[in-house]
């Protein structure tokens, strides 16, 4: 693994995702690895150097700190093209510095994460008045996760993780994708029961985007499962179940695909 550290210009960055207003990376790259990830396409990295390196915005803290005294009030999305409580941030704590920054403020946050190392802020975190935390968990089979998502937290860590945001008062969510291939429409209802379970008061579900370099990864881990990956009528399927599901919840359901 390669760990650069880097100065940076800016850091917060204008977002066009849905409810979030600006995005903040502390690193450039990600340690977790995941096969399925979009981030090299959008930031043009060679696939096979996904999850050997990452630069560390040593000054971004400070940057951040600067910025915020201009910038209008509005939600920010912390990570969007990298994970922000990955393995690095032990040692950094980037991620924690911006949020004593962004406290100050009390800019609202939704932080997106797939390791139970976010525990660690959950002082800060709890301070906010408007604060979301949002766990990924596309699948609850750990072995299947530990294929395509190889460094990242167990999917039990995630989901006390969750439970314990969540009884702390904290806003929490699950980021119900890329969907695994192997789910199937019988799995929904267990799988949003655990959800709720654990503290989840929205789930934003995704399919597998299939970049170019995704889908022949995919499939090499998951071969008898070709035609599911391929088709979006499967996902359509498995949105529209899980939509069914949520309705007799009471659970917000958003389609991220």
């Amino acid at each position: 693994m390669k760990i650069t550290e880097k100065i940076c210009k800016t850091a917060l960055s204008k977002s066009n995702l849905p409810g979030l207003d600006y995005s903040l990376n502390p690193y450039r790259g990600c340690q977790h690895a995941c096969v399925y990830c979009y981030v090299p396409n959008v930031l043009r990295i060679k696939r096979e150097n996904w999850g050997d390196f990452v630069e560390v915005k040593t000054n971004i803290p400070n940057v951040l700190a600067k910025e915020l005294k201009n910038k209008k009030p509005g939600v920010v999305g912390i990570s969007t093209v990298t994970d922000p409580y990955q393995p690095i941030e032990k040692k950094y704590k980037l991620t924690r510095y911006c949020l004593e920054q962004l406290l100050i403020h009390d800019f609202p946050i939704c932080v997106q994460t797939k390791s139970d190392l976010i525990l660690r802020d959950i002082d800060i975190i709890s301070k906010f008045s408007n604060a979301e935390v949002m766990m990924s968990i596309a699948t609850l089979n750990d072995d299947e996760r530990k294929l395509l998502e190889p460094n990242s937290s167990s999917i039990q860590d995630r989901l006390n993780t969750l439970q314990q945001f969540s009884n702390t008062g904290i806003e929490t969510s699950v980021f119900f994708g890329p969907i695994y291939p192997t789910i199937k429409i019988d799995d929904i209802p267990a799988m949003v029961d655990t959800f709720v379970e654990y503290g989840a008061t929205e789930i934003m579900v995704d399919k597998l985007n299939l970049k170019p370099g995704i889908k022949g990864k995919v499939l090499e881990t998951f071969p008898l499962y070709k035609n599911m990956i391929e088709n979006d009528s499967y996902y359509q399927k498995l949105f529209d179940e899980i939509k069914r599901v949520c309705k007799g919840k009471n659970l917000k359901v958003i389609n991220a695909f």
